[in-house]
């Protein structure tokens, strides 16, 4: 014990000695100071003779030797992190830090994790592989994360100086492709050679339903994939379907440019055909252009081009121009025909936020009247009911000043499909001057009859056009528009009778403008009256006064607490106004209606212009409405809630008509007919029902003409029913909730249809990869069980029209139409819909249409039939949903013209 003492001071004392500070001589120790005017600044930057021989200073020179060894330099260039849960075990003499059970390093962008980690800080290398659970099963897979690039293999080694890697069954995922590759060679951060590598955009990589196979791949992340031999398997069948090298582009913006490959179709009359073969060009960030054409082989074709753009907080929109060629039967033959229809279609909206005082919008929707009954483009089935095309596009600004300007400019177009009749309006300037109040006192309150008073002034000038599709755009149409100007100054107050009538009346004073007036006279030799246009400008003057008193009358029927209705409550609002319009006989003048010159008429010169024409007559008219809702008070069938549930029995219930009383009996009649109108929701506002009737007072004769004696008087009811319609919409589906994630029916809106598939879908050619399946991202196993625990789901759109015509006697339904649309899913992964109906005027189904699609995991198979009509078509369609690989499909559509 006495000697390992003396051995363990000794070493101490040697210990304690070397941690001490060691120097190669002696430091003479200095006597004197040096004095504070020779010390130089520490601060500054001294240069040694030894550095720079060429000084000539004479120095003292330094004995002290400069320490040749150089330093050692750091292994690494950053700062490693690492963590595991079972153990990290450092070994000095191996050079190696090994990391075990959910082990993690960082360094520098890197993220390693892994069963385990065996690190070389020697050689600047990482090992990284799974390790085994208790029942023998490999787990914890390596995570090699790299910036945005992030590697699942089975191993891999990487050297932190070189940036190479060798890494076994990589799996990574880059864009919408999900790669799998034996053995990947990492040369640095931008490049990877893989070696037996599949490729595909299956959610599975380790069990896809499908996959690209090859065996050399060198891949760019981030950019694109260059493959060598590449062939396609299917459910882990190879099929022929092989390239000798493929090209992946992979791009990290939202799209690229790329060729569109068509879908092959037939039809009976223009014959075998390509549809959809175009390119879409990924202009910019900001717009896109896509260029489509269709050819027949008996010489038909069409063309298409699509364009969206969009400035982020500013504007957004669309344009669609569409042109069709189309030849019907063959040259020489007595049915052949050939034809040029068009359509173009613009939508437009502005950011409220980018300009909070001015706004710009569009909707345009016009082309040729026959364009969705003849197009050969099946996206158009299903648009050729519409009867109407419309647009519209406005340009609105406000002028804070005092008192505040009002301006907007919209230009408006509306075309009958069947008489091919266009209204146009090119444009119309409305300005309005907001309200002044002349008599508020400086207090602001307006109340009573004078501090009420207050006056506006509205402008309305318009460019009217009505032409035809085979004038559309030609001289002649603007040389047949109409011209005007409406300036009006209303002055007008409300006040308060008796408490509870609510009174109002105005004085309006209007000055109308033409550029265009009309001229009568008698041609003797065509034998008949004709008008002459007179150019120029010229005005009138006119003022009208009005007046109305109204009330509202509250009624609640109480039926006590313990019913089920517990109370009703009735609302009625009646009014009655008068209006009167003065003669103004000044602006009317004669002219002869046959050759003899002796029979005169009159007539005023403006009669022709947008705003018409001043009153011959003095006009007074009484007007009578009334308005009506009904709602009661039941139990809540939530047995929780105390109060009573309010629910609407009538939303609406209108009456109204009025009285002439300058009524000569003749060629007027006093009573106007009574116009009944109304509405309700019915099952927690599911179902909307409206409805309406014209009654008419009076009695006809046998031509049909109104007559001045009552109906009743004449042997018949007190009133006339002359017309009457009810319309019906019920949505419902299997959750009893508005499915909010269901598409509209865009294509059909922008087409002027209904925005729900009553007349089908119409399909997107353009992009195939649109599916009625919305939860493709849910668990399929979770989606199964819940599908077989659950209800079928479903969803069912209904639609009813009935209209009665009797006004000239023929008493008859005129209208009686019913339309349903049902989708339901059959299976988790199957869905069905139709569209269909039925008019039993006609007896006749309206438009078909059965849905049926299939989703295929990674791909998506659709199949639609429309049996009846003109247009009876089918199509099926099967491919890959990924927009990287939509062109690999099969489209096949058959238009069968009857």
């Amino acid at each position: 014990m006495y000697t390992n003492l003396f051995n363990i001071v000794l070493l101490s004392f040697f210990l304690s000695l070397g941690s001490g500070k060691l120097y190669a001589q002696d430091i003479i120790k200095k006597n004197t100071a040096i004095p504070a005017s020779k010390q130089t600044d520490s601060t500054k930057k001294t240069v040694s003779t030894a550095q720079n021989p060429l000084l000539t200073t004479k120095k003292e020179n330094d004995t002290i030797k400069k320490d040749t060894v150089l330093a050692k330099k750091p292994f690494l260039d950053g700062k490693v992190k690492y963590k595991a849960e079972k153990y990290a075990k450092i070994d000095q003499k191996k050079k190696l830090i090994t990391l075990y059970d959910n082990a993690e390093l960082y360094y520098q962008d890197i993220e390693l994790k892994s069963g385990i980690i065996v690190m070389d800080y020697e050689k600047n290398e990482v090992y990284a592989g799974r390790i085994k659970d208790s029942t023998g099963k490999y787990t914890q897979f390596p995570n090699f994360k790299q910036g945005a690039n992030v590697i699942e293999p089975d191993s891999i080694r990487f050297n932190f100086k070189t940036k190479k890697a060798l890494i076994w069954n990589s799996r990574s995922e880059q864009g919408e492709f999900r790669i799998k590759a034996a053995v990947t060679k990492k040369e640095n951060d931008s490049v990877y050679f893989l070696k037996g590598a599949r490729f595909t955009t299956s959610k599975d990589i380790d069990n896809p339903e499908y996959y690209f196979q090859t065996n050399k791949v060198k891949f760019i992340p981030g950019k694109k994939v260059v493959t060598g031999l590449t062939n396609m398997v299917i459910a882990n069948v190879p099929t022929p379907i092989a390239l000798p090298f493929a090209f992946f582009p992979m791009s990290k913006e939202t799209s690229i440019s790329g060729l569109i490959l068509p879908s092959y179709n037939d039809s009976n009359q223009r014959g075998f055909s390509l549809q959809n073969l175009g390119y879409y060009f990924a202009l910019s960030d900001n717009y896109d252009l896509t260029v489509l054409g269709d050819y027949y082989t008996n010489g038909s074709y069409g063309m298409r081009f699509e364009s969206s753009y969009a400035k982020r907080y500013n504007f957004r929109g669309n344009v669609n121009v569409r042109f069709e060629n189309l030849i019907t039967s063959e040259r020489g033959y007595p049915d052949y025909l050939k034809q040029n229809i068009y359509n173009i279609q613009w939508s437009h909206s502005k950011d409220s936020k980018s300009s909070p005082n001015s706004s710009f919008s569009a909707s345009v929707n016009l082309g040729s009247s026959k364009y969705f009954k003849q197009s050969i483009n099946q996206v158009n089935i299903g648009s050729n009911l519409n009867n109407t095309l419309s647009s519209s596009v406005s340009y609105s600004k406000t002028f804070n000043s005092v008192p505040q300007v009002r301006m907007s400019l919209t230009a408006t177009h509306s075309q009958n499909t069947q008489t091919e009749e266009i209204n146009m309006t090119l444009p119309t300037l409305q300005l309005s001057v907001d309200r002044i109040y002349p008599f508020v006192g400086k207090d602001g309150l307006k109340k009573g009859f004078f501090k009420n008073i207050n006056l506006q002034y509205n402008l309305n000038g318009r460019n009217s056009i009505v032409t035809t599709d085979s004038l559309f755009f030609k001289p002649q149409m603007f040389r047949d528009a109409k011209i005007g100007f409406q300036h009006s100054i209303p002055l007008s107050t409300n006040f308060k009778i008796f408490k509870y009538f609510s009174a109002s009346t105005a004085v309006n004073y209007e000055e109308i403008w033409y550029t265009k007036t009309i001229e009568k006279s008698y041609d003797t030799d065509q034998s008949k009256v004709v008008d002459k246009i007179v150019n120029g400008f010229d005005a009138f003057r006119t003022y009208s006064f009005s007046s109305s008193v109204g009330t509202t009358i509250y009624g609640t029927f109480n039926f006590g607490q313990d019913k089920r209705i517990k109370s009703i409550r009735h609302v009625m609002r009646p009014s009655v106004s008068y209006g009167y319009t003065p003669s103004f006989e000044k602006y009317y003048d004669t002219y002869s209606s046959d050759a003899s010159g002796r029979m005169d008429k009159q007539y005023s010169r403006f009669e022709n212009g947008i705003f018409g024409a001043p009153g011959l007559n003095n006009s007074q008219n009484i007007g009578f409405d009334l308005s009506n809702t009904f709602e009661a008070k039941v139990t809540d069938r939530d047995s929780t809630k105390t109060e009573p549930k309010k629910i609407m029995l009538l939303n609406n219930l209108n009456l109204s008509t009025s009285y002439n009383l300058n009524a000569d009996g003749v060629t007027t009649l006093a009573l106007a007919p009574v116009r009944v109108s109304g509405g309700t929701q019915l099952f927690e506002n599911k179902m909307n029902v409206n409805f309406g009737a014209t009654l008419d007072p009076y009695a006809i004769d046998n031509s049909g003409k109104r007559i001045n004696k009552f109906n009743i008087d004449n042997g018949g009811s007190l009133f006339r029913m002359t017309s009457s319609n009810m319309t019906i919409n019920y949505s419902l589906s299997s959750s009893g909730k508005e499915d909010k994630n269901k598409e509209k029916n865009t294509q059909s809106q922008r087409n002027g249809g209904r925005e729900d598939d009553l007349f089908g879908t119409n399909k997107d050619l353009g992009d195939t990869r649109k599916s009625q399946f919305n939860d493709e991202d849910s668990d399929v196993v979770d989606k199964i069980s819940e599908f077989f625990n659950s209800k079928l789901p479903w969803d069912m759109t209904f639609a009813y029209s009935l209209t009665y015509g009797n006004n000239n006697r023929e008493n008859k339904i005129i209208g009686n139409s019913i339309m349903i649309s049902a989708n339901a899913d059959i299976t988790p992964k199957w869905k069905a819909g139709v569209s269909t109906g039925y008019d039993f005027v006609q007896n006749g189904v309206t438009f078909t249409q059965l849905r049926f699609e299939r989703d295929l995991l990674s791909w998506r198979m659709d199949f639609n039939w429309s049996p009846f009509g003109n247009n009876a078509n089918w199509g099926f369609f099967i491919g890959i949903k990924s927009g990287v690989l939509s062109d690999i499909k099969w489209d096949k559509r058959s238009v069968i013209n009857r």
